[in-house]
């Protein structure tokens, strides 16, 4: 197999594993919406309230949008900026989904997982919990999740990076996992 098929196999792979993780943020979604009903029904038509059952949803909210990231920009789900794009040539999106994916979205990475990191460590060490009495502890959880945010949307960004380069060397891009738009 030549290095070109290694990277557009590695690519399909890297989308392969970014629609999995799709999956699972869906199953978040609807795990978000039970808790946020249950909370509801509970207060209003019962007059009983857990903190923790209103925290629950907070995380699996966030959670959700966190881990979900990664999978809005596989489906192309994100605002682009680039007027011109749609109208560029194969090659000269790649070349702005190359540059934009090293200059913007790399450093945006770097810092939020060392910036993420110190947040989560911090909350960690103190074993730190909600500020309510009955809410939920292990708060360096949710704090985690900087963390797999960052792997996810890099894990994603080095498959637009390695289409971008197939494309580069007029090769075709790694096929896109059952489901995905194709990029125009």
């Amino acid at each position: 197999m030549t290095s070109t098929g290694i990277l557009a196999r590695l690519a399909a792979r890297l989308d392969v594993f970014t629609a999995w993780v799709g999956r699972i943020v869906a199953y978040l979604c609807v795990a978000t919406v039970l808790i946020c009903f249950a909370n509801v029904y509970l207060r209003y038509a019962l007059g009983v309230g857990f903190v923790w059952l209103q925290e629950s949803y907070i995380w699996t909210h966030c959670a959700a949008i966190m881990f979900g990231s990664s999978y809005a920009i596989l489906q192309g789900g994100f605002v682009r900026v680039d007027m011109f794009y749609n109208r560029m040539s194969a090659r000269g999106k790649a070349w702005v989904d190359l540059f934009g994916t090293i200059a913007f979205l790399a450093p945006f990475l770097l810092m939020m997982m060392f910036s993420g990191w110190s947040f989560f460590l911090a909350s960690w060490k103190m074993n730190e919990r909600s500020a309510y009495e009955s809410g939920l502890s292990g708060v360096y959880l949710l704090k985690g999740t900087i963390l797999i945010f960052a792997f996810l949307v890099g894990v994603q960004a080095l498959a637009i990076m390695l289409r971008s380069v197939l494309t580069l060397l007029d090769r075709a891009p790694a096929a896109k996992p059952a489901g995905s738009p194709e990029r125009t």
